[in-house]
C-alpha cells in the first residue's frame, strides 16, 4: 500500500510538471509568436490543454478530441492551431509509450487525416508537402514513443531475466544446503537414534530412570529427524510451505498440543513447568505459530541449561484482543548461582548480541521476532531469568520505491 501511494505521488508530480511546461509553451506561443485574434483562440487553446490532462485515463479519446480542436481551429482560421498541433503531437507521443497498438494506430490515423483534410484543396500539387507534414507530425511522435517504449520493455525483460537467474541460483543454493544437512546431520542423528534404540534393549533394566532417559533420548532424536526431513523438504521446494501437510512443521490447530509436548519434555528433565496456553493460539497463522513454538522450545531449553533441573518455570502464551501474541517464560534460578548465570552462561546483559555463551539461541529468537515486527526482551528477574516477546498481527510493510 505504501509503495503504491509513493508511486501515485510521483505520478501526480510528473502530471503537474507536464501541465506546467505545456501551459508555459502554449502561452508563450500565443503571446510572442502567434498572437491570438480573439478570445476564442485563448479559450480553444486552454480547453485543449485541459483535455490533454485526461490522456492517462482515455488516451485515444484525448487524441481524437485534440484532432477535432485542430479541425475547428483551421475552420475558423484560429492562430492557436500551431499550439494545438504541438499539443496533439505530445499527446500522441505519450499514447505511443503507454497505449495499445489499436489506440496508437487510430490516434495516428486521426492526426494524419486532419493534416490531409486541411490542405485537401491543394492536392495533388502539394502532395510532397503534405507527406512531409504527416511524417513530421505523426512519424516523429510515433518514432520517439516507440523507441522509449522499446527501451522500457527491454529493461523489464532484463529485470525479469535477472530475477529468474537469481531464483535459480537461490534454488541451487537451497538444494546444496539441503543435501549437506541430509548428508552431514541426518546420518549422524539417525545413527544416534539407532544406537539409543539398541541400548534400550541390551542394557539391564534394573534402574527405571535409565530406561526413561533412553526413551526420552530416542523420542527426541526421532522428533529431530522428522523436523530435519521437513526442513530439507522445505529447502528443496519452498513453494510447498503451507500447501503440503507433510512439509509444515506444525498445523495451526495443532499448536496447543505441540506446545504441551514441548512442556512435557521440559518436565521430563526435572523442571517444574507451570504452563498457561491460550486456546486462541490454535487460530494463529502458520508463521507466527511456528515462531511461538520455537520460542518456547528455546526458552525452556535455556532454562534447563542454565537454571538446572530443579528450577521452577512459568510459561504463559496469550492472544490479546488486538490479535497480538504475548509470550512469557520466567524461571526462579533453580540451583544455578546468579553470578554463574551471567558470567559463564552468557545470559546476562554483558553477553554480546544477547547470545548465550557466544551461541546463537537468544540472537536467533530476536531475529525471528524482528522479522515479524515484534519485540523481545530477556534479562534477569530476581534470582532467575525472564523472557518476554510480543508478536503483532502482521509484519510491517517495507517501504520501497517502485520502478
Amino acid at each position: 500500500m505504501v509503495r503504491r501511494w509513493i508511486g501515485r505521488v510521483f505520478e501526480q508530480g510528473f502530471a503537474l510538471a507536464r501541465l506546467g511546461v505545456l501551459l508555459a509553451c502554449m502561452v508563450g506561443d500565443l503571446l510572442f509568436l502567434h498572437a491570438p485574434a480573439s478570445p476564442f483562440d485563448w479559450a480553444l487553446a486552454l480547453c485543449a490543454l485541459a483535455v490533454s490532462v485526461a490522456v492517462r485515463w482515455s488516451p485515444l479519446g484525448v487524441v481524437v478530441t485534440l484532432v477535432a480542436f485542430i479541425g475547428v481551429a483551421d475552420l475558423y482560421h484560429s492562430n492557436a492551431v500551431i499550439s494545438l498541433k504541438v499539443l496533439t503531437c505530445v499527446t500522441l507521443f505519450e499514447v505511443t509509450m503507454r497505449g495499445s497498438r489499436r489506440q496508437i494506430a487510430l490516434g495516428a490515423g486521426a492526426l494524419a487525416a486532419v493534416v490531409c483534410f486541411n490542405v485537401f484543396d491543394t492536392l495533388p500539387a502539394a502532395l510532397p508537402s503534405v507527406l512531409f507534414r504527416v511524417a513530421v507530425m505523426v512519424g516523429v511522435p510515433l518514432l520517439l514513443g516507440s523507441y522509449i517504449r522499446l527501451l522500457h520493455e527491454t529493461a523489464v525483460r532484463d529485470r525479469e531475466r535477472a530475477e529468474e537467474r537469481l531464483r535459480v541460483a537461490r534454488a541451487a543454493e537451497r538444494t546444496v544446503i539441503a543435501r549437506e544437512l541430509h548428508d552431514l546431520v541426518a546420518h549422524h542423528v539417525s545413527s544416534m537414534v539407532l544406537r539409543v534404540g539398541v541400548a534400550r534393549h541390551v542394557l539391564p533394566g534394573d534402574d527405571p530412570r535409565v530406561g526413561e532417559l533412553l526413551d526420552d533420548l530416542h523420542s527426541c532424536g526421532t522428533a529431530a529427524m522428522a523436523d530435519l526431513r521437513k526442513l530439507v523438504s522445505v529447502l528443496r521446494d519452498p513453494a510447498k510451505v503451507g500447501d503440503d501437510p507433510g512439509t509444515s512443521f506444525v498445523e495451526p490447530q495443532g499448536l496447543p498440543a505441540a506446545l504441551e509436548t514441548v512442556v512435557e519434555r521440559g518436565r521430563a528433565t526435572g523442571m517444574r513447568v507451570d504452563s498457561s496456553v491460550d486456546a486462541a493460539v490454535g487460530g494463529l497463522d502458520a508463521v507466527r505459530g511456528i515462531t511461538v513454538l520455537r520460542l518456547v522450545q528455546e526458552g525452556l531449553a535455556n532454562a534447563a541449561r542454565h537454571a538446572g533441573p530443579r528450577a521452577r518455570v512459568r510459561l504463559a502464551v496469550t492472544v490479546g484482543g488486538d490479535g497480538a501474541v504475548r509470550l512469557t517464560i520466567e524461571d526462579d534460578g533453580g540451583s544455578a548461582p546468579p553470578a554463574g548465570r551471567g558470567a559463564t552462561a552468557g545470559r546476562g546483559p554483558s553477553a554480546p548480541n544477547g547470545s548465550a555463551g557466544g551461541g546463537h539461541g537468544l540472537a536467533g529468537m530476536r531475529e525471528r521476532v524482528a522479522i515479524l515486527g515484534g519485540s523481545l526482551e530477556a534479562g534477569p528477574a530476581g534470582s532467575g531469568w525472564r523472557l518476554s516477546a510480543r508478536l503483532p498481527v502482521s509484519p510491517p510493510v517495507t517501504m520501497e520505491l517502485v520502478a
